[in-house]
């Protein structure tokens, strides 16, 4: 089955609300309204209060109590209550296969995506936008397990025999799952850099020319990896893609100095994998 097949299995495919679609929207727009678009998030009782929860969470150290979606365009900050809907309207319409951690899953999404919104100051890129695209790097792995469940099995005894998870794709498939998630970015009509960043993020060669999404989203994802296998720093300093990181002008001695801060990093979602 290839790319477009893929995308030709309606059925299978994740349908997010229309203000989810309505706030992907608005990357590319100059100009809309806020207020407008915050009462219509608060038309959708289910989104509201995963959002008005998640806006009151420690994390985001709110003066006072958040109790409608315009006092969290107010005290958040209209980019953080569209990551905050984003992240409740996509994992909400994600389905997952039997057998699948849903759990562990977005889990470690929103870890890398904490990563890289800590990372892109560094490189003088959007931190929400940063956000977003490690939120969404893995996606299209997730997609795959939905729609081709037994050629996904396969692929994954491959994978567990040792083989390379995106080589065994391209070669049984002819694609791999950041193509696949970069696909469905743009189907979402995500803005060409962030579907972009998705599909570049599994290289380990970057140029200048290269979308700068996708080698933060390759350094998110190597320091989460990281992290996660308890490597101490000084192995991980050791290993760090450090010809990457000068592909997208990143102040590499300012991050490799801060790199223990990165150590179970939150991202501020937690509360969502309590309804996953």
């Amino acid at each position: 089955m290839n790319l477009a097949d893929l995308f030709d299995h309606g059925q299978s495919l994740p349908n997010i609300p229309k203000v989810v679609q309505e706030l992907i929207d608005t990357f590319n727009q100059a100009d809309f309204d806020m207020d407008e678009i915050a009462k219509k998030i608060s038309l959708d009782p289910v989104l509201t209060a995963k959002v008005l929860r998640l806006a009151n969470c420690a994390h985001y150290g709110v003066s006072r109590t958040i109790s409608s979606t315009t006092d969290a365009s107010v005290l958040l900050g209209f980019s953080t209550l569209r990551t905050l809907v984003l992240a409740s309207g996509i994992t909400g319409a994600m389905q997952s296969p039997e057998g699948f951690d849903r759990k562990a899953f977005w889990s470690d999404n929103f870890a890398i995506a904490a990563t890289a919104k800590w990372l892109a100051p560094y490189c003088k890129i959007n931190p929400e936008t940063a956000f977003t695209c490690g939120m969404l790097h893995s996606i299209g792995e997730l997609l795959i397990r939905l729609v081709i469940p037994e050629e996904s099995k396969k692929i994954q005894a491959a994978v567990e025999a040792g083989g390379k998870l995106v080589a065994t794709e391209n070669a049984m498939l002819g694609y791999n799952y950041a193509d696949v998630g970069a696909e469905l970015a743009k189907r979402w009509k995500f803005p060409e850099e962030i579907a972009d960043g998705i599909r570049g993020h599994t290289k380990t060669e970057y140029s200048d020319d290269d979308e700068p999404l996708a080698g933060l989203t390759h350094l998110a994802l190597y320091i989460h990896t990281s992290n996660k296998a308890s490597l101490s720093a000084q192995e991980i300093l050791d290993g760090f893609p450090v010809a990457i990181a000068k592909a997208i002008n990143m102040d590499i001695d300012k991050v490799l100095s801060d790199l223990e801060s990165t150590d179970g990093i939150e991202s501020g979602m937690d509360t969502l994998l309590d309804d996953i």
